[in-house]
């Protein structure tokens, strides 16, 4: 259907992501992610029941949500979820503390005053043992950094020893990009 309109389909869609078995969900999650966009008048009816999937117990329900609401997040649903999101930055499955960090730059996009109260959290995830969780931070610190980087200095520090300890040539190729581009950064 890319590429025509399914507006007329939103309840079915909304229907479909609120299934209880997985492989609906997903395909719930996946056309509303290709129809839906920031300003579909039925995404408020959808909060509740993506705050349901983002705190699933099963980590997949709970990724396809963060997947899907990636694609048609809004002003609204980012004030909405934004404490939600925060709490599965601290979740014991890796897989879905990147995915909270990287929903959250979108979630600081839509709605800025976020950023205040997850910073702190953010910070933290530079120091994550797992190596996904801790790529996903810098990405996000250093996308919010390219708009202001004087906000960032604080974490210099950080950043250089995550230089001289990381493998992980992404992370450093982000990093240094971050440094040249801007040289009051550091």
């Amino acid at each position: 259907m890319c590429g025509y309109d399914i507006s007329w389909a939103g309840f079915n869609i909304i229907e479909v992501m609120s299934s209880n078995k997985f492989t609906s969900k997903r395909v719930g999650y996946l056309a509303a992610s290709q129809s839906f966009h920031p300003g579909t008048d039925l995404l408020m009816l959808t909060t509740n029941m993506i705050r349901k999937d983002i705190s699933a117990t099963n980590q997949f329900d709970a990724g396809v949500a963060l997947s899907g609401l990636s694609c048609f997040i809004s002003p609204d649903l980012s004030r909405d979820l934004a404490n939600d999101i925060m709490t599965l930055m601290n979740s014991t499955k890796p897989y879905l503390r990147m995915k909270a960090v990287l929903m959250m730059y979108k979630v600081f996009l839509n709605y800025p005053e976020a950023l205040r109260p997850a910073f702190p959290k953010l910070k933290e995830k530079l120091a994550d043992p797992d190596p996904g969780v801790q790529s996903a931070a810098v990405n996000v610190i250093c996308e919010l950094a390219r708009k202001n980087p004087k906000n960032y200095l604080s974490l210099a520090p950080i950043f250089f020893k995550l230089m001289t300890t990381s493998t992980n040539n992404w992370m450093l190729i982000k990093i240094i990009k971050l440094v040249r581009q801007k040289p009051s950064f550091l």
